[in-house]
């Protein structure tokens, strides 16, 4: 017998399909913008013309922004951004592109602080819009969902069970191996009834179909949209009309005119769960080809990492995007305890003494006590933290965002000496070698600094993009030298005392990824186009090539450091893959995917063991 309850229960959600239906056949009008890059030429005029045209259209009933507002992901950027779009005189909704995540000064707070949120899902005319952020968050690679967002996805649709709405899903990239966890997010969208994907990043007016899910791809609000050709000279957007069961896309230009339709997307419930196809996953085959390497322990976080993993004796610490400083037992996993930070954290922690230096996106440095994670002390600085401590002696020394490099007492955190005139944020972790202190910014600019009082002994600028700026590479030094590697695709030698140019290399396409052999005789370096290793003479007066292996690791921007340990050389990369060559028989001795995402850095541990932590949260053991 049925209860009144399940009765009325019955007929309730029955009244809310049947609004839902009707919501669902009133048409509505909303505008797509993208790829605004405020900071760049023109752009802050350009959305304050498209912002304007919008309110002018009494039609449009919100905006969706599909990422990249800023160009350089800079707090001055966002909150100019935010003025201007402040001025929309209807609802607008915002998610975060790779330009403002990847280059943040702040760590990826200021969009946060700003805009409130990073991700949205709101219910419009009986359609469930889910935008996500995409980041790479601070680390260059393929564009990644962040763990926390992969669960308020989970947890939206959850909600959503119940309710039935079609989905409208948003992000700044396709739903592509552009994204390292693309299939995460697809397999979750397709549970329900996902309908359609908007999307920015490739400046283009587009139709895409990702697994079935018709896609479209809106292009750059920027007037010089590079992309068309002649430019076009007017700041521009998309407004899409939503009717009959269909959704439908008019490039509009500001104050001027709107073109005929150039989209149509059919808007229905694609019955996913009967679709039998075969969608191409990551693939872990590769593993099964080397039997004597195999995971030890794995620990997952509910954050993403952006950290690399310190061990001293059998503790290991890491720290990630919950703002979390945890330490392990380096030879099970176990977690043994974990400070909260008020920040995102990037900085990869040091160790000296039994105390465990960090930095953390909250504005503050972090001496913490090894066997137990008291706070022995804490820095506070004027802006994020994101760059990784080096100790020598008694002093730690770090960068941040304030424009300020520093050396601290590592035991009570007491300031010893500053240095003021850093141009832009310091992401890196600096290099202690002779009588300095090297590192560099994302201001175009290597310093070198007097490592006892923190005076200005030279500086090396490069000219053009300050995206090229040597600022993420953690330098090397060997035979009076100073060597690094940087997105303008050179390898660079300094005399280490003058800072002159012993030389500048083109020859192996390379980025961010360099390493050292513990003689010190042998600089690594990782090609950016197929993400082979080439060792270079470090005595050499000229960038004199040892030898090369293929790693089969392809095309290579991850910026993660090269490890020695023994006669193996470990490579990172990307896409969850390392690669172990043997630098006596120059020879690529196994390889082996732990993730799909970028491995951050390569810690060994004892004769046969490394641990690795992956920007999908997760820190691994692995025994060869």
């Amino acid at each position: 017998m049925i209860s009144l309850h399940n009765l009325l229960k019955t007929f309730l959600l029955a009244v809310l399909f049947f609004q839902y239906s009707i919501a669902q056949n009133k048409p509505f009008t909303f505008a797509h913008i993208t790829d605004t890059h405020i900071g760049s030429e023109n752009a802050a005029e350009d959305l304050e013309m498209s912002v304007k045209d919008i309110n002018n259209n009494s039609d449009i009933e919100f905006v969706i922004h599909t990422g990249d507002v800023t160009e350089f992901g800079s707090d001055e950027e966002l909150y100019t951004a935010k003025k201007i779009l402040d001025k929309l005189k209807k609802p607008y909704y915002i998610v975060p592109g790779n330009h403002d995540a990847k280059w943040s000064e702040s760590g990826c707070n200021t969009f946060l602080k700003v805009f409130k949120s990073e991700c949205f899902a709101v219910e419009k005319n009986g359609f469930l819009f889910i935008g996500l952020a995409s980041g790479p968050n601070m680390r260059m690679s393929p564009g990644q969902i962040p763990r926390e967002h992969l669960e308020f996805l989970q947890n939206e649709l959850k909600k959503n069970q119940a309710r039935k709405l079609p989905l409208i899903s948003v992000n700044h990239y396709p739903l592509d191996s552009g994204l390292n966890n693309w299939y995460e997010v697809i397999d979750q969208l397709k549970k329900q009834n996902i309908q359609a994907h908007l999307m920015g990043h490739g400046h283009s007016n587009k139709v895409y179909n990702f697994e079935g899910i018709p896609a479209v791809m809106g292009r750059s609000n920027l007037r010089a949209d590079k992309t068309k050709e002649p430019k076009d000279q007017i700041a521009a957007y998309n407004i899409v009309r939503v009717e009959n069961n269909k959704m439908i896309y008019s490039e509009r230009k500001a104050g001027k005119e709107t073109s005929a339709p150039w989209a149509t997307i059919e808007l229905k419930d694609h019955s996913f769960s009967k679709d039998t196809a075969i969608y191409k996953r990551p693939d872990y085959s590769i593993n099964l080809k080397y039997p004597n390497v195999q995971v030890v322990w794995t620990t997952q976080f509910s954050s993403d990492i952006g950290s690399g993993v310190v061990l001293s004796g059998s503790i290991a610490v890491t720290a990630n995007t919950k703002g979390e400083i945890t330490a392990l037992k380096a030879d099970t996993g176990k977690k043994l305890w974990t400070y909260k930070t008020k920040g995102k954290i990037f900085s990869t922690p040091a160790i000296e003494n039994n105390i465990v230096i960090v930095g953390s996106s909250d504005n503050s440095i972090y001496g913490l006590k090894l066997a137990t994670g008291k706070k022995i002390w804490k820095f506070t600085t004027k802006k994020s933290v994101l760059g990784s401590p080096a100790i020598e002696n008694d002093n730690v020394f770090i960068g941040g965002s304030d424009g300020i490099f520093r050396a601290l007492n590592y035991k009570t955190g007491k300031l010893i000496w500053q240095y003021n005139d850093v141009s832009n944020f310091v992401e890196c972790r600096p290099l202690v070698f002779q009588e300095n202190v090297y590192f560099g910014s994302w201001g175009n600019s290597f310093y070198a600094l007097n490592k006892n009082t923190g005076t200005l002994v030279w500086k090396s600028k490069n000219s053009g993009s300050r995206m090229l700026s040597p600022a993420a590479v953690f330098p090397v030094g060997s035979f009076n030298k100073i060597f690094i590697v940087a997105p303008d695709r050179f390898m660079t030698a300094f005399d280490s005392k003058s800072g002159k140019e012993i030389y500048r290399s083109k020859e192996v396409s390379c980025r961010e990824s360099i390493g050292i052999s513990k003689d010190g005789a042998i600089i690594y370096i990782k090609s950016m186009t197929d993400g082979s290793l080439t060792a270079i003479d470090a005595q050499s007066e000229t960038q004199k090539i040892l030898w090369n292996v293929d790693t089969e690791l392809s095309y290579e921007i991850a910026p993660s450091p090269i490890t020695e340990s023994g006669s193996l050389v470990f490579v990172p990369g990307q896409n969850g893959i390392i690669c172990a060559v043997n630098k006596d028989s120059q020879k690529a001795e196994w390889r082996y995917k732990v993730s799909n995402t970028l491995i951050n850095a390569v810690t060994p541990f004892g004769t046969d063991k490394i641990l690795i932590s992956t920007m999908d949260g997760k820190v691994i053991c692995l025994k060869y």
